[in-house]
């Protein structure tokens, strides 16, 4: 079954452009949003622009909602979820977009400050499945917040803004590694030597000071800080500092049919899930965007998935509704259907031996479904049934949408899961549906513009007709 290359629906004019605007715009948004915490922030002022009204307004204010009415709710600044009420009641079902917004990276320790040789030196603990070999030399940069025992937040974002420094792990020179190029990749850079240079001048010596500070560069770091922040070495306690690759994500190919950047996974199926919203009015069955955190550690947490976050908010939606019982909560969650929306690995001609040609998935042919994830046989995953699967090829098929099937590798190769799981727990309908990514986990990684464009389509298809 071979599935066409999804770019000859867009020939060169204006059908194409309305690709590469779709993908610049999905560029920008990932070169500035790094971080759960920053997408959050970014999706909640879009969706605002766009209409949708806090639900803990609704609720503080009494306000009864109507089909047609568009909510969200703010998950600890981490995830969101957004309804767009439909014509039907809830108890019927929703269709739910669901993707995670965090990525695998670098996540600073609570007491991380430490001074080595003359070196300040940030001491981290890597987050998610990575292959950390590939993140020494790299320019990185600062995302997060300090929570300061006041109550104050202070956001941190060093490495991206025009004249900002990077930051870096530092990698054993070629001409001393004869032991290191013997060990396993697993081994060659171990998880506790991922720590951040971040400078080497020492504090100039105060006169008046008897007391001089035994680590300078560090008491210098720290003095920088202070003036900056407005912090102290004791605030690192109670931030949530993430360590990133720096630097915009860029065209990627002569023909810039591509885009490599960092948080691929999952941000190029968070962001057209939230654009596809944007396109409900008043859907048939109330429509649903569902973006969690935690996915690469688990989904575990109060922002994960498997948190009560999005039953909790359900049931409240559903009461502002005037059509809230228990069991008519039980029956919503049921008969919903859901895409968790979650990347696939796509076949690289460089790596041909992990995956059968007739189960992968390809640069520029649409939307990937999974109808499992798992790892070997099958562990772990949600399973997608076949009735599930026939509805949804008529839909895409319907609407024009480029779709492909695929498998994450061989049989025995190795695997991975998603959020699909969880939410099959409560009776839903759902499929692993995604975009295509080459070099996933990695601190760059690529993507085809027309495969997210296509997911878009995909989803408008799938809210609208589900």
């Amino acid at each position: 079954m071979d599935r066409k290359n999804a770019w000859e629906k867009y020939p060169e004019g204006k059908k194409r452009d309305k690709v590469f605007k779709f993908a610049e715009k999905y560029r920008r948004f990932i070169s500035e949003c790094k971080t759960e915490r920053e997408c959050t922030a970014e999706f909640i002022k879009r969706a605002e622009k766009a209409g949708f009204v806090n639900l803990e307004d609704v609720l503080a204010q009494g306000t009864a909602l109507k089909a047609g009415d568009k909510v969200y709710a703010n998950n600890m600044g981490k995830g969101l979820a957004m309804f767009v009420l439909g014509e039907e009641s809830m108890e019927q079902g929703m269709n739910i977009l669901g993707a995670h917004i965090d990525s695998p990276r670098m996540d600073l320790k609570q007491d991380p400050l430490y001074e080595d040789t003359d070196f300040a030196m940030l001491d981290t603990h890597y987050y998610g499945g990575i292959k950390k070999y590939q993140w020494v030399t790299l320019p990185l940069a600062l995302h997060g917040v300090i929570a300061k025992k006041d109550g104050t937040l202070v956001e941190v974002n060093i490495g991206d803004k025009q004249g900002d420094p990077v930051f870096g792990v530092s990698d054993l020179l070629i001409h001393l590694s004869a032991e290191q190029m013997e060990k396993k990749a697993s081994k060659v850079i171990e998880g506790e030597n991922l720590d951040l240079l971040i400078g080497s001048i020492p504090l100039a010596a105060d006169k008046k000071d008897k007391d001089e500070a035994r680590e300078k560069v560090k008491a210098n770091i720290m003095k920088i800080l202070s003036k900056e922040y407005d912090i102290e070495e004791e605030d690192f306690l109670s931030a949530e500092i993430e360590v990133v690759p720096a630097g915009e994500a860029k065209d990627y190919g002569f023909d810039r049919s591509m885009i490599m950047g960092y948080g691929h996974d999952d941000r190029v199926c968070a962001y057209p899930s939230f654009m596809a919203m944007l396109e409900m009015e008043t859907p048939r069955r109330t429509s649903v965007c569902l973006l969690v955190d935690k996915e690469e550690i688990g989904s575990v947490g109060a922002s994960g998935m498997q948190s009560r976050f999005f039953e909790n908010t359900a049931a409240e939606v559903m009461n502002a509704a005037g059509d809230y019982s228990e069991l008519k909560l039980r029956r919503a969650l049921k008969n919903s259907k859901v895409l968790s929306s979650d990347v696939s690995a796509a076949f690289d001609p460089n790596f041909p031996s992990v995956m059968t040609k007739r189960n992968a998935a390809y640069f520029g042919r649409g939307l990937v479904f999974n109808k499992y994830t798992g790892s070997r046989g099958k562990s772990g995953s949600n399973d997608a049934n076949a009735e599930y699967v026939g509805e949804l090829r008529n839909i895409m098929d319907k609407n024009g949408v480029a779709f492909q099937t695929a498998e994450l590798g061989k049989v025995d190769q190795g695997g991975g899961g998603t959020i699909a799981y969880i939410l099959a727990n409560y009776g839903m309908s759902v499929i692993d549906s995604g975009v295509a990514v080459l070099n996933m986990h990695a601190p760059w990684e690529i993507i085809s513009k027309v495969d997210l464009y296509e997911a878009f389509l995909g989803y408008v298809a799938f809210l609208k007709e589900a």
